[in-house]
């Protein structure tokens, strides 16, 4: 069934893609944008935890998982966000809708493996600023305006093998590609002559990532498992373009270019972080899981898209996850909400980035629901996370934000010999 979908749902995917603005945040503006792919919604539910697998729920985040499948899985996933902005004066809110990631998962025996397309990092934001003239009181106040688009899209392969019953590892490989577009504006109010800088970057290149896990019996009803993920440091080819152009404001808020000029600018490498995440956990199968993991994250060897951005630093970052998930009846049938899966989690993350000389933490609290799909093994899934980034500390902004994700997963058999009578 799920056949008749794969390639339509992939080519409309990629369009939307290319088209979508997935953030909202001041913070896209550095390094290569927003990483926007934290999981999948059921991962993002439980705390953004990635060690657990089983066999109808695709986790691309570890290649070695995909020899839990046991059925041939199609998912997609999307979010609602919402954010408030606050600086230590003013206040936005800002909305916005994206897919965030497409994907198959196929069960091959002892291997297993997976391919599909996600936005891996999202560029948007758009800030404007009133600057009061300070030595002619009388003088027009000027305005400084920034904003960007864009992002860098990842898409991937990936292949698992189970060793033994309780040990797999997996190889994911993944070609990242994009374009990131920054506008500053500055000009006075009124009919009067300003500036416009225009940055244009294209960034491509690949990215590895290696994995295993383990699952063991502990008794006749506990199990225990362990996860680990490895990606090794990578670089991207930013090819990059710079546009000076003197403009005019109308009074009627109309621009007109009045001269521009393409300006010679250096191509950088950016250096994507090495990046080891290892968790644990345990749980009854098809009951209950609760677990844990830890990323470092090597980010002081990254840089920014162009190197006379100032004011920014990056350190190696961390991040704690804890979640975990709780079924009342897998097996009920009387009440649906028995079989309903109920997860949730928490997590906190020093991001890497420095602002000012302050590091911008983000940090929050998930919860949500799988919901089968009566008479298949499908299921949809719905998360729902509250968190908090950033601080209104140095002229900083904080970001406030309530997102809501749904994710379908859609299981099905493929690959079974025919036989006639």
């Amino acid at each position: 069934m799920i056949k008749k979908f794969i390639v339509p749902a992939f080519l409309l995917f990629s369009l939307i893609s290319f088209a979508q603005q997935a953030t909202s945040s001041p913070y896209s503006f550095y390094g290569i944008g927003d990483v926007k792919f934290k999981g999948t919604a059921e991962n993002r539910s439980m705390g953004g935890l990635t060690i657990f697998s089983d066999s109808i729920h695709v986790n691309f985040q570890n290649p070695s998982s995909y020899t839990s499948l046991k059925l041939t899985t199609f998912t997609v996933g999307g979010t609602y966000l919402t954010t408030k902005l606050k600086t230590s004066s003013q206040k936005e809110n800002a909305r916005r809708t994206a897919i965030d990631y497409l994907a198959v998962g196929l069960p091959l025996g002892k291997f297993g493996a997976g391919f599909g397309l996600l936005p891996f990092t999202s560029v948007g934001y758009n800030i404007q600023t009133r600057i009061a003239a300070t030595t002619n009181p009388i003088a027009p106040e000027q305005i400084r305006q920034s904003s960007g688009t864009g992002g860098i899209n990842k898409a991937f392969v990936g292949v698992g093998y189970a060793i033994t019953p309780k040990f797999s590892v997996g190889l994911d490989f993944s070609y990242n590609f994009g374009k990131i577009e920054t506008y500053s504006l500055r000009f006075v109010d009124g009919p009067q002559y300003g500036s416009r800088e225009k940055n244009l970057s294209t960034i491509s290149g690949a990215t590895f990532t290696a994995g295993l896990t383990y699952n063991t019996k502990i008794n006749s009803k506990l199990s225990g498992f362990g996860s680990l993920t490895y990606s090794p440091e990578s670089r991207l080819k930013s090819t990059n373009e710079r546009n000076i152009a003197t403009i005019q404001y109308t009074s009627s808020g109309s621009e007109i270019v009045v001269d521009d000029l393409a300006i010679t600018v250096a191509n950088t490498t950016i250096k994507l972080p090495s990046k080891l995440a290892v968790g644990f956990g345990i749980g009854q199968s098809k009951k209950w899981m609760i677990g844990t993991e830890i990323t470092f994250q090597k980010n002081n060897n990254m840089g920014n898209r162009f190197v006379d951005i100032q004011n920014t630093q990056f350190e190696n970052a961390i991040k704690y996850n804890i979640g975990g998930f709780y079924i009342p009846n897998y097996n009920a049938f009387s009440s649906y909400l028995k079989k309903v899966t109920y997860r949730a989690g928490l997590r906190y993350e020093n991001t890497g980035l420095l602002i000012n000389n302050k590091a911008i933490n983000d940090m929050g609290m998930t919860a949500g629901f799988g919901l089968p799909i009566i008479g298949v093994f499908s299921n949809i899934n719905i998360g729902l996370e509250y968190g908090k980034r950033g601080t209104t500390l140095s002229n900083l902004v904080q970001e406030n934000y309530t997102n809501i994700s749904i994710g379908l997963s859609l299981n099905d058999k493929w690959f079974q010999k025919r036989r006639y009578y």
